[in-house]
């Protein structure tokens, strides 16, 4: 068979089977009396061999080390192609990835895309103070990938570019709401709690119902990030959770901060009044967590709160009764 031939039933090009023959893959078993090239069946199954190893993603020289020496094992250079495959598909997929959150910031110039590109280099920066900077300059109008500072945000380690990507979600309003949704059911404890801490920042509806959302959940630590921000928000749905993170002293002033905002109602007031002396009552969180119930008591409104901080000021325990002493005076003065 003449390598034109040749070329057309195997889909290998003549240019192509002439390399093969210089580097000595396939070398055709005679030539025709016109001094035509002339492969055997034995050359066309090494064609087809040769093609499948490359389908595979070997380089020439461990096709021809696979086809001709005897003692090549297939097992290790099959675990290497397993690795450089895996890296094509992780840079490819990087790639992807990047030219996505590109079409989602939709720049309306070049401009803006080389600054989304710049912006997406800094967020992966091993330097948080290039970082941070990078996310500052997020500060004018031009577009940014939401997605891409959500997933910053919910894997930043470093205070303060945490915030700063905080802060910048923030400013994209509730656009940022729903890359956080998935954060929220992250099987990471720590992607949940940096995603309730965006939301928090969030203003609007749809952060109110994702914060609700977290807060009806099983994660602690996610529901009492939730409950204080909720309390600030009016979502009455808190105060129980509010009431235990007084009692056990976990950001225990900001959770009363967050009763006396939901207070402002005087049903609601009488409520958590009612709340914090049934703890009281049954001595919940001992002498410490009597104290700081006590002290919850200060800026609840209403004739029941007054009435609970009067008979605290004859409490068996002085710090208790001092407290309550002191408050009384404060809400006599107003």
């Amino acid at each position: 068979m003449l390598i034109g031939e040749v070329a057309r039933r195997s889909g290998v090009s003549a240019r192509m089977l002439r390399h093969y023959e210089a580097l000595g893959l396939v070398r055709p078993a005679g030539r025709s009396g016109s001094g035509y090239r002339e492969y055997s069946a034995q050359d066309i199954r090494r064609i087809f061999h040769i093609e499948s190893l490359r389908s595979l993603g070997l380089s020439l020289r461990d096709v021809r080390r696979a086809l001709d020496d005897p003692g090549f094992a297939p097992a290790g250079l099959v675990d290497d192609l397993i690795r450089q495959s895996h890296e094509r598909v992780a840079a490819e997929t990087e790639l992807l990835t990047r030219l996505r959150r590109i079409n989602a910031a939709e720049p309306a110039a070049w401009q803006d895309v080389l600054r989304t590109v710049a912006l997406l280099r800094a967020l992966g920066s091993p330097h948080a103070g290039a970082r941070q900077s990078a996310v500052l300059s997020t500060a004018d109008d031009a577009p940014v990938p939401l997605d891409a500072l959500v997933e910053a945000v919910q894997n930043e380690s470093d205070p303060h570019v945490a915030g700063a990507l905080r802060w910048a979600l923030a400013r994209a309003g509730e656009d940022g709401t729903g890359p956080l949704a998935a954060g929220l059911r992250s099987p990471d404890a720590q992607v949940r709690v940096r995603a309730v801490r965006a939301l928090v920042e969030i203003p609007g509806d749809a952060a109110t119902a994702l914060l609700r959302e977290a807060h009806a959940g099983p994660d602690l630590a996610v529901r009492r990030h939730a409950a204080r921000e909720l309390g600030a928000r009016g979502v009455t749905d808190a105060i129980p959770t509010l009431w235990d993170m007084v009692v056990e002293g976990d950001h225990d002033t900001d959770a009363a901060d967050a009763l006396s905002a939901l207070a402002a109602d005087p049903a609601v007031a009488d409520r958590i009044t009612a709340g914090l002396t049934d703890r009281l009552a049954r001595n919940a969180g001992g002498p410490p967590g009597r104290r700081r119930l006590t002290q919850a008591l200060a800026d609840i409104p209403g004739a029941p709160a007054a009435r609970a901080l009067a008979r605290l000021a004859r409490d068996e325990d002085r710090a208790v009764a001092l407290t309550a002493t002191y408050l009384l005076r404060l809400r006599a003065a107003r």
